[in-house]
């Protein structure tokens, strides 16, 4: 049965493997059939394979994904996810808000995430 504790559970540990980077251990919390729309009004990416190469983005990334706020009701979580890059180069940092859906097993069935290019800040990273 599904339960507030288990959406709110299930968001906690994305926000961990989406730290860890690994694509196949994020895509395994959604649903076979789930989808991925990340920018919310982005192509909408169907299946965990489709949703395991949307995840391949973060391949070798230095990041860091800390979980501010978790609203859940019902079968669906909103939550607000401050996620920092680094690269030689920059640290870039983007808190969208995320919304997910949960089957009765808890595994995700849909995933938006509000943002746009204004809310990524890019900060140059100091020669040393």
């Amino acid at each position: 049965m599904l339960t507030i504790d288990k959406i709110t559970e299930a968001v906690a540990e994305y926000a961990r493997r989406l730290e860890a980077g690994d694509p196949a251990k994020i895509a395994e919390l959604y649903a076979e059939d789930a989808t991925v729309e990340d920018p919310a009004g982005s192509a909408v990416r169907k299946g965990r394979e489709a949703i395991a190469a949307f995840y391949s983005e973060l391949d070798g990334l230095a990041l860091t994904a800390e979980l501010l706020t978790v609203r859940a009701s019902g079968d669906t979580a909103a939550f607000h996810l401050r996620v920092i890059t680094t690269t030689d180069e920059f640290v870039s940092s983007i808190e969208p808000i995320d919304v997910m859906t949960f089957d009765e097993r808890g595994r995700i069935t849909s995933m938006r995430a509000i943002w746009s290019p204004a809310d990524v800040v890019h900060q140059r990273r100091s020669s040393q």
